[in-house]
């Protein structure tokens, strides 16, 4: 595939925390919530510019080579025939998709994914199923929902990205696709960026929230215990941003 990263990236506003001045995006569509199990169905991995410019897309419909779930089917509207009909060899689209995330990372380009651990996990699962080598160690990655919880702890409602993005006054037209998905979590990024003290670096701000997503998971595992959710033996895995 083309070379993800171009010669020239788009001007950067001086104002604007560095980090946030271009990044990538990312995000899957799959058959279900088990990562270790579940296939991808559809990903988009792009680029944006200041003020969440797009710059760059990308985007894969895969044959999972098994059964889309009806329920699956109900939140990105794909369904297995579609899949085997349109989508391409699941294999081909793991190596392009860990391709253009190494290009951005290797450009030291932040990659913006909601809720991120879910979506580098399935990929990584799906790269050793399919003889990929998988990124181990996505880094640096920029995870919306982790940011949000920690600069607005207290705020009251859901934390869906459907939800965040309206609170941040980002479009989300058609959630539950891919490229949708990503760009709206990308422009959220960057509006958390331009509304709370951010740290400067990206590197910096990946190693915060590994911090801020265990105390999170702390949190919500004593909340669960106390409404018997979990036995009070169990924790949420607060791995971060790869499980």
């Amino acid at each position: 595939m083309d070379t993800w990263v171009a010669e020239t990236l788009p001007l950067w506003h001086p104002e604007a925390p560095a980090w946030s001045r271009v990044v990538g995006v990312f995000d899957l569509e799959t058959t279900g919530i088990d990562v270790t199990t579940d296939r991808i169905v559809t990903a988009h991995v792009g680029l944006l510019g200041t003020g969440g410019v797009i710059h760059r897309t990308g985007d894969w419909l895969a044959d999972p080579g098994v059964e889309i779930p009806e329920g699956a089917t109900a939140v990105h509207g794909i369904t297995t025939a579609h899949a085997r009909e349109h989508g391409r060899p699941a294999a081909d689209v793991v190596a392009e998709v860990v391709q253009a995330l190494e290009q951005l990372f290797d450009a030291g380009i932040p990659v913006v994914a909601y809720n991120a651990p879910y979506d580098f996990s399935l990929l990584k699962y799906e790269a050793l199923r399919h003889g990929v080598t998988p990124i181990a160690d996505p880094s640096p990655v920029i995870d919306p929902l982790v940011m949000d919880k920690a600069f607005d702890r207290y705020r009251r409602g859901k934390r869906t990205l459907e939800v965040v993005a309206a609170h941040y006054a980002v479009a989300l037209d058609g959630a539950h696709d891919a490229s949708a998905d990503a760009i709206a979590a990308g422009r959220v990024a960057q509006a958390i960026a331009a509304r709370f003290p951010v740290p400067p670096t990206a590197h910096e701000l990946h190693t915060r929230q590994i911090g801020w997503a265990r105390a999170q998971a702390a949190s919500l595992t004593e909340y669960f215990i106390s409404v018997g959710r979990l036995d009070p033996d169990d924790t949420v895995d607060g791995s971060w941003p790869i499980r």
